[in-house]
This record gives structure tokens, C-alpha cells and sequence, in this order.
């Protein structure tokens, strides 16, 4: 009870900020779980094995191999999504591990993770998007692995790339600060 009393006069008096420890504390599934560092925050992402078992399962053997940490958001459409995950950069790079499709009946909408491909539905790799707003149109066309549940402010700030040039980003881009996946932050 002394706790509990104390946490709430901690939050009325201001004093009370919230620590990496208390966060991983709320997270339902540790190792499900992956938090992307922004220039501006942190974004936590919860992955969604039951819908894209291989997808989430690559996704978590690059994100422990440290693959994402440093790359560009090379493709960043305003109202749409924010595209990342090439270690070229340009949008034409991967880890070299092509996944098949696992198509579901989840919905694009703000916050939601795809993976991004090329004309060949089973080409998906390392690459993915985050989406801003919904985005009916790729409904059971690109494979959804994840879903933003914190933090989606953040990804707002991303970088926005130039509409004449279908998002591709002038200037300096925004990067991914590192990848973790939450079992993994002490």
C-alpha cells in the first residue's frame, strides 16, 4: 500500500518518470516485442507471430544481429507510410533472405507494419513500412507482421520524402537509431 501511495503522489508532484525498466514491466510478451529508437523516441512495436510466423521470426534474427541499427528511412510518404529496412539505402537492398507471403485478414491502418516486396508476392525480405493512416488498397496484398502501441508520435516526426519523387527522401534521412527486441534490454 505504501507503494501504491507513493506512486501517486510521485505522479501528482511531478516527479515520477516512467524508466526503461517500468516500460518492458507493461510489455505483454518480451520477446515479441521490439523497441525501434528514433532520433526523437522510442517506438514500440508488437509483433505478431500468429499471423506472420516467418516474418516476425526473420525479423527478430536481424533485429538480434544488430541489421537495422543505423539504416534509412529511404522512402517516407507523406499520409501514407514511412519505408525502411535496406542496408543500400535506395530501396533495391536486402539481407538476402526472400520469405513467402503471409497473407492475413489484419487491416492496414495507422500503426500497422508490412513488409515491403517487390512484384513477386513471396520476394519480402528485410524491408518494411510503417503506416501513417489507413491504407485499404493493400489489404491481403503485403504481409503484416506487427503494429506500433506506443510511440507512434514518433514515427509521425519521420523525415518526409518528396511527393514528385514517390517518396524518396532529399537530403539527409532519418535513421533508425537500433533495434531491440524487449527480452533482450536489461
Amino acid at each position: 500500500m505504501n507503494k501504491l501511495i507513493a506512486f501517486l503522489l510521485a505522479i501528482c508532484i511531478g516527479t515520477f518518470t516512467m524508466t526503461d525498466e517500468a516500460v518492458s514491466a507493461e510489455i505483454k510478451d518480451p520477446e515479441n516485442t521490439i523497441f525501434l529508437d528514433l532520433k526523437d523516441g522510442r517506438v514500440t512495436i508488437e509483433m505478431l507471430p500468429d499471423v506472420a510466423p516467418k516474418h516476425v521470426a526473420r525479423t527478430k534474427e536481424l533485429v538480434r544481429q544488430g541489421f537495422y541499427d543505423g539504416l534509412t528511412f529511404h522512402r517516407v510518404i507523406e499520409g501514407f507510410m514511412a519505408q525502411t529496412g535496406d542496408p543500400l539505402g535506395d530501396g533495391t537492398g536486402g539481407s538476402g533472405q526472400n520469405l513467402p507471403a503471409e497473407f492475413s485478414d489484419v487491416r492496414f491502418e495507422e500503426g500497422v507494419i508490412g513488409a515491403a516486396r517487390s512484384q513477386d508476392i513471396n520476394s519480402a525480405d528485410s524491408q518494411f513500412f510503417i503506416m501513417f493512416d489507413r491504407a485499404p488498397h493493400l489489404n491481403g496484398q503485403y504481409t503484416v507482421w506487427g503494429r506500433v502501441i506506443d510511440g507512434m508520435n514518433w514515427v509521425h516526426q519521420i523525415k518526409k520524402g518528396s511527393q514528385r519523387y514517390n517518396g524518396e527522401i532529399e537530403g539527409e534521412p532519418d535513421i533508425i537509431v537500433r533495434m531491440q527486441i524487449a527480452a533482450d534490454v536489461k
